[in-house]
């Protein structure tokens, strides 16, 4: 691969966020690495259709000697950090796995960075999760933290340790403050998947029933494919900082079941049925975020609408699932 080109590394690569990312870097013209976990099945089917364009290398989050081995020989421009245990209602379950993944994961790849690849760009995923029980509304750079699950804790000990990178040792390390961003390669343990997966398999006869937990809460979504244009201006900038990534509008679970059925012309009230089992031991109620910051430093804007994410997600469901 040529010299002159920059280099990327993502972790996670075979996630939603990673393969949109690969996708804008390749666009760019970088090389492109990845690092993914082995795995006895395919994971790869998000990259299947740029597997030729990407270089991807055997690690984990949990092993720090294989990320030093990885970025030593990569010698990466940008890393992307986009690994985790990123289910929050799983992360009660397996609690010690995310922290460790989640959390300490972040700080056994900087430490890869700062000894291995010094100059690189650090970039890491942080969450709207972090906010939790919010203290304000809105959520800017500023608002304090209340996570409301082990998975939001983890991803506290995350932002705090890539500002500490950045502080104590002059490292370019960034935190994008990114809240719920979907597509139709979201994965399908996902409240929005799973509705928009239903509503096509109910669509064409192929299900009865969805089963969800609480309705009322209220998110605010953006299109994945737009956010990870962000994630890339950050490391773009004359100098690291720390970004709120929204749409700051919010809509409930409801709102997201009766635009999935009445995009296909059903009436959700006849589908969906309230399940306790899904419900969180403690819930986030709320979550919106003001991106002014990012507009106006990064000159970032949400390009999909809410109306138009939750129709592209039915519409690829259905395209998938007739054939089946």
């Amino acid at each position: 691969m040529a010299k002159d080109k920059k280099v990327a590394l993502i972790t996670g690569i075979t996630g939603q966020d990673g393969s949109y990312l690969a996708e804008l870097l390749l666009e760019k013209d970088y090389e492109v690495h990845g690092i993914m976990r082995r795995n006895s099945t395919f994971t790869t089917g998000r990259i299947e259709h740029i597997f030729d364009q990407v270089e991807l290398h055997y690690g984990d989050l949990a092993d720090s000697s294989s990320l030093q081995h990885i970025v030593a020989k990569v010698q990466p421009d940008e890393v992307y950090n986009l690994a985790a245990q990123s289910h929050v209602k799983v992360s009660f379950d397996v609690p010690e796995y995310t922290a460790d993944v989640t959390g300490t994961g972040t700080l056994r790849l900087l430490e890869a960075i700062r000894t291995a690849a010094p100059k690189a760009k650090f970039y890491q995923a942080s969450s709207s999760e972090m906010f939790g029980k919010v203290l304000e509304v809105p959520q800017t750079e500023k608002t304090p933290f209340y996570p409301r699950s082990p998975y939001g804790a983890a991803k506290v000990y995350s932002y705090w340790i890539t500002k500490n990178y950045r502080e104590s040792y002059d490292m370019y390390a960034c935190n994008g403050i990114l809240f719920n961003h979907e597509s139709p390669r979201r994965g399908e343990t996902f409240v929005t998947r799973k509705i928009t997966r239903a509503v096509a398999a109910i669509k064409l006869g192929k299900q009865d029933k969805l089963y969800l937990g609480n309705l009322d809460a209220k998110r605010d979504w953006g299109f994945a494919g737009d956010y990870v244009e962000a994630m890339w201006l950050m490391l773009q900038q004359d100098k690291a900082d720390d970004y709120v990534v929204a749409t700051n509008e919010t809509h409930t679970v409801r709102e997201f079941c009766e635009k999935a059925f009445g995009h296909v012309g059903l009436n959700w009230e006849d589908y969906v049925e309230i399940d306790e089992k899904y419900n969180r031991p403690a819930e986030v109620d709320l979550l919106i975020g003001d991106p002014a910051h990012a507009k106006k430093q990064l000159k970032w804007e949400p390009k999909v609408t809410f109306e138009g994410l939750v129709k592209m997600m039915v519409d690829a469901d259905l395209e998938d699932l007739k054939d089946k």
